[in-house]
C-alpha cells in the first residue's frame, strides 16, 4: 500500500476494503500522528474485523522456575536471582480444578504454561496426560506453551485436544540477539511453522519496552503477519529486580497504546492479546479494549501481576463488549 499521502483514517478504510500494510512501505505516519486520531483508525479496523467481541484466556504456571535459557527480562531463568517460585510438573488433578474454576467463571481458552527451552520426557507425558484429561471435562478451547518441541510433539498435543500452541517471537530478528543467546529468532520461527504443520493455530507475539526501537516493534509485527498469526500477546516488561533488565523503566501509557494501534493496522484481523503489563494503563487497559486490542490474558498471570477475571467482565460490560463469541484463535 502506498501511504504517502494518505491519513490514518484513509489508510484503515483501505485496510478494511482489502488491502494490507508491507513491511517496504512508508510507516512513519503512525509514529507522527496523534493518538486520538490513530486509535480512531485502530476502532474502525478492530470493530470491522472484531466486532464487539474480546476473547479471554487464563494460564497455569505448570512448571516453574530453573530454566537454562538466559531471556534477560525472564524471572524464571536460573541465571537470574528473582526468587520466584520453583515446582516441578503440576498434577494433572490440580490442573483440571484450575481449569475448570476459569471455565465456569467464563474465560474462553485455558493454558498450562512451563519454564525451560522445551518440556520433555516424563513431564512432557504428564502435559499430554492433563491436556487429555481436561479434554474430556472441558468445553473452553485448550493451549499449550511449552518452549521448542519437535513435529511428534506436537502431533501427540494435537491428538491430546489442544486446539494452540504459545511461542512469542518476542521481538525483531535484529533486536532478539540483544535479550537472548541461548537458542535463536530462527529457533522460535522454526517451532511456529511446526506447530503449525501439526495442524495448530499459534498465539505469538512479544514483550515491548526492553530497549527495542520503533522499528524493532513493526518489523516484529510484519514478522507475524506474514507467519499469518491470528493471535498477538503484546507484552509490556515488567522490569523484575533479579533480571538483566531490571534497570529499565516502564514505558508510559501513550507509548503502549500507540503500540497496540500500530499492531492493529497491521494485523487488521488477529486477535491482538493484552498481556503482561496492563497495570501500566489507565484503568486496566480498558480504553485500549476500543482501540486495537480484541483480546486478553486474564486471572492470576505467571511472575507478573494481572487481572481478575471478574475485574475484565466488569470491564466489557461497562464498556458495551462481550467474549460471549468465541472469535479467532
Amino acid at each position: 500500500m502506498d501511504t504517502k499521502n494518505l491519513t490514518v483514517a484513509e489508510i484503515a478504510t483501505r485496510i478494511i476494503a482489502g488491502e494490507r500494510l508491507q513491511s517496504s512501505d512508508d510507516v512513519e505516519i503512525f509514529l507522527t500522528t496523534p493518538l486520538n486520531d490513530l486509535q480512531k483508525g485502530a476502532g474502525a479496523i478492530q470493530k470491522h474485523f472484531c466486532g464487539n467481541h474480546i476473547d479471554l484466556c487464563t494460564i497455569i504456571n505448570g512448571k516453574s522456575g530453573r530454566c537454562g535459557e538466559n531471556c534477560k527480562y525472564c524471572a524464571q531463568a536460573a541465571c537470574h536471582k528473582t526468587g520466584v517460585e520453583v515446582h516441578d510438573f503440576l498434577p494433572a488433578e490440580e490442573i483440571l480444578n484450575a481449569a475448570l474454576k476459569n471455565e465456569q467463571a467464563g474465560v474462553n481458552r485455558f493454558s498450562i504454561v512451563t519454564s525451560g527451552r522445551a518440556l520433555s520426557g516424563a513431564d512432557f507425558d504428564k502435559a499430554v496426560d492433563a491436556y487429555k484429561l481436561m479434554y474430556g471435562k472441558l468445553k473452553i478451547d485448550l493451549c499449550a506453551s511449552h518452549g521448542i518441541l519437535n513435529a511428534n510433539q506436537f502431533k501427540r498435543l494435537r491428538e491430546a485436544g489442544v486446539k494452540s500452541y504459545h511461542h512469542n517471537i518476542e521481538t525483531s530478528k535484529r533486536f532478539f540477539a540483544q535479550i537472548c543467546t541461548s537458542h535463536t529468532y530462527e529457533d522460535r520461527i522454526n517451532t511456529i511453522k511446526l506447530a503449525q504443520a501439526a495442524g495448530l493455530n499459534v498465539c505469538s507475539g512479544g514483550i515491548i519496552g526492553m530497549g527495542e526501537s520503533w522499528q524493532d516493534r513493526f518489523d516484529m509485527a510484519f514478522a507475524l503477519a506474514e507467519l499469518k498469526i491470528k493471535s498477538v500477546p503484546v507484552n509490556v516488561l515488567n522490569a523484575v529486580k533479579g533480571t538483566a533488565l531490571e534497570h529499565l523503566k516502564p514505558l508510559g501509557a501513550e507509548e503502549i497504546l500507540r503500540t497496540i494501534a500500530i499492531f492493529r493496522f497491521i494485523l487488521p484481523d488477529a486477535n491482538i492479546r493484552l498481556a503482561a503489563g496492563r497495570k501500566y494503563l489507565p484503568d486496566k487497559g480498558a480504553s485500549a479494549f476500543l482501540y486495537g486490542a480484541s483480546a486478553s490474558i486474564t486471572g492470576d498471570m505467571l511472575t507478573t501481576s494481572g487481572t481478575t477475571i471478574k475485574g475484565d467482565f466488569e470491564i466489557l460490560e461497562r464498556l458495551g463488549l462481550t467474549n460471549k463469541k468465541f472469535y479467532g484463535v
